[in-house]
């Protein structure tokens, strides 16, 4: 039987990742916890003994040999000691071991609930930390779930033994998409909380980093870093802008991200579900900056009013493009680039 409980210790060890002396010492404090419910008289002087090499485990009592006992739970009788040494003398101490048999149902349920939580609560903290070090990036979730009433979808994450359900709340996902169980797909890793029901990873799809960690996954200058994202404007299941720079002058930023025949781009759209995707150049200087964001449409001038608001000239036959539908370009724009923007045709401007 100790064999048996020693190789099931290993066992959850290789499976779960809880090392065996955190086992061990949960599984000491929980046969302690057994015998103190039918013994509460008895102190410090009962301990619980794992010995890995006889593949031991037993729970003793240490007593002093008295002629005569005052306290049962701390001496013993010379008579009785000599049942477990023949040599035994007043003044002796003596390790008595405790038939593990005698424990009460109620103090072995007791003990089990303890283990039982032992092995939680290491699960928790080993699901945590796992989890706690990829805050931030992208993983590959499979949708074990779907809630009827809030729509939020609970997608299983992780490998093996470190798989945890998370959480994409309905404000997190991308407006238009449908997701089914089984299906497979990247989210972005937006928080990892401690419970009381355990951890809590919480997942977007609809964050404007996601797309960040996608062009990092397609494109090797963006994860060398030779080639810089440097501002992200989106609006999940629409579009995205998205700016770039080259610390290289040899080394296109656009072209890099668009890849071989728009490969790389390519992937990027199809993860997120078809989305447009704008990309354009950044300049530190505002003008510069402000006309690139405004693509695809062209911009004759940039006029800054101040440090935060601008003016700027479009051919007449742009102005529907520049500001978009429903004023997404334009809006897109002014979040990337932290800019107030006004946009007026050429026409208009010279009436």
């Amino acid at each position: 039987m100790n064999a048996e409980f020693f190789a099931a210790v290993e066992d959850i060890e290789k499976e779960k990742g809880i090392p065996r002396d955190y086992m061990y010492e949960k599984i000491q404090q929980a046969m302690l916890a057994a015998f103190r419910k039918d013994n509460p008289d008895y102190g410090e002087n009962v301990e619980v003994i794992c010995d890995e090499n006889k593949k031991r485990i037993e729970l003793v009592v240490h007593k002093t040999v008295v002629d005569e006992v005052e306290d049962p739970t701390m001496e013993i009788d010379v008579e009785s000691a000599k049942k477990y040494s023949k040599k035994a003398a007043p003044g002796d101490e003596l390790t008595i071991p405790v038939e593990t048999k005698q424990f009460g149902r109620i103090a072995a349920q007791a003990a089990k609930q303890v283990i039982i939580q032992g092995i939680r609560e290491a699960e928790r903290g080993i699901i945590y930390d796992e989890f706690n070090n990829k805050q931030h990036e992208v993983l590959t979730g499979v949708v074990s779930r779907i809630d009827p009433r809030t729509g939020a979808i609970s997608m299983r994450i992780g490998n093996g033994s470190e798989q945890t359900e998370a959480l994409l709340a309905r404000s997190e996902q991308i407006p238009g998409e449908v997701l089914t169980e089984g299906m497979r797909a990247k989210v972005y890793v937006v928080e990892v909380r401690r419970s009381t029901r355990g951890v809590q990873v919480l997942i977007s799809r609809s964050h404007p980093l996601l797309v960040k960690r996608l062009f990092e996954l397609e494109v090797p200058e963006i994860f060398d870093g030779t080639v810089e994202i440097k501002g992200i404007a989106r609006e999940a299941g629409s579009r995205t802008k998205i700016s770039v720079y080259s610390t290289e002058p040899d080394i296109d930023p656009i072209g890099a991200c668009v890849g071989p025949r728009g490969a790389r781009v390519a992937e990027v759209i199809k993860e997120l579900g078809g989305e447009k995707l704008d990309i354009v150049e950044y300049s530190d200087t505002p003008e510069t900056y402000i006309s690139n964001a405004l693509a695809p449409a062209q911009v004759l001038s940039v006029t800054m009013l101040d440090d935060k608001t601008c003016r700027v000239i479009v051919p007449d036959n742009q102005l529907s493009l520049a500001i978009g539908r429903e004023g997404q370009n334009a809006r897109l724009a002014a979040k990337l680039t932290g800019c107030k923007i006004d946009i007026k045709s050429d026409a208009s401007m010279e009436q």
